[in-house]
Order: C-alpha cells, then structure tokens, then sequence
C-alpha cells in the first residue's frame, strides 16, 4: 500500500482545518490553541503546527492530508512542508483585508509546486464577499506569468474540497502525460500515477 502526502495551504482562518475534517476518514488530528495574534485573525483558535487527517483512495492508496500554520512567522516552513508532498492547495479567504497580497504570499513560498503544475487555489466566502473576484486573482496569477487553477470552494462542504483535489490530480495527470511524451519521468509522476491508478 502506498502513501501519499498532499498540503493545505494559505493564511490564518481560511479554512484549512475545516477542510481536513470535511474529507478525511479518520478523527482529523489538530494542534489548535487559543488565538493571540488578532493582527492576522480574529478567529478564537489557531493551529500552531500541523493538522492531519487521512483519506484511503479507491485504489487502496492512502492520501495523508497536512494543514500548515497559516502565521506568517511559519512562512519559513510552507516550502519545507511541500517538499514531500503530490501537491499543494491554497485556500484563501475573501473576507480578509488583501487577499490578493495573501494570494501573491503563497504563490512565491510555492514557486517550485507551481512550475510543476502541483498547485490549486481555492477561494472561500465569495458569497460574503465577491470582491475582488476569481477574475481578480486569475489576472493576479497570470501577470507573474504563471499557470494554476483558481476556483471557488466552501471548504466545509465534503464535495467542493474532493473537487478541488480531482483538479489537483487532473492537472498533474497532465505534466505526467507531458513528460511522457518527452521522455521524461520523475518520482513526482511516479506518485500521481500510483495515486491515480486503479
């Protein structure tokens, strides 16, 4: 049975704990603690390491989810968390004061998931708050010259996140297909083809 590891991603309170729970098969694993840095968040908890929950694909793999601190004090470990993992999911909060600069935040600490083709970016609170709009950020995205998706997500919705990770593992089916044609193979396309195989 093979293991494969996928990050959540993005600034404090925008939903990456509840996104975990909303999809993982076991009691997800959490390491909130009384929030003491309202400068970021006025939500009353926050995570300080990691959180962690798991997800048996159909293929009798299983998917071990990770959440990251959200705190810009652990913008150090975003990448470092990365390394090990299929991909990455950004999530992004609307209601925020500039999400789009939390959006550019996460896009360079990700550089290297991005030119892979290994990062989604899902915005919440849309509904609440519609601007700026997903074509806000898509023009964010492509003016640094990039490529990823950007869709909206309610994250405590079990269908949105699972639809978020069916993009993710589209678009890396995809530079797989491509290195394929090229003649080029890596452990990363090695894993997505496990993952995905039936």
């Amino acid at each position: 049975m093979s293991e494969i590891t996928l990050l959540f991603a993005g600034p404090m309170g925008a939903g990456k704990t509840t996104a975990i729970r909303a999809i993982s098969q076991i009691e997800p694993i959490n390491t909130e603690v009384a929030n003491t840095d309202f400068s970021e968040s006025g939500k009353a908890e926050t995570t300080v390491a990691l959180d962690y929950g798991e997800l048996s694909l159909d293929n009798g793999h299983t998917l071990r989810l990770y959440g990251s601190p959200g705190q810009r004090r652990f913008e150090f470990m975003w990448p470092l968390l990365a390394e090990g993992a299929l991909g990455v999911v950004v999530l992004l909060d609307n209601s925020r004061p500039d999400p789009l600069a939390d959006l550019r935040l996460f896009l360079d600490a990700f550089a290297r998931q991005i030119g892979a083709g290994r990062v989604v970016v899902a915005v919440g609170r849309l509904d609440s708050h519609p601007q700026p709009s997903l074509d806000d950020y898509a023009e964010a995205v492509a003016a640094r010259g990039e490529f990823l998706p950007v869709l909206a997500a309610d994250v405590r919705r079990r269908d949105d996140v699972t639809a978020l990770l069916d993009v993710l593992f589209d678009q890396i089916e995809a530079q797989a297909a491509a290195a394929d044609a090229a003649g080029d193979d890596d452990e990363w396309l090695q894993l997505v083809r496990r993952a995905r195989s039936q």
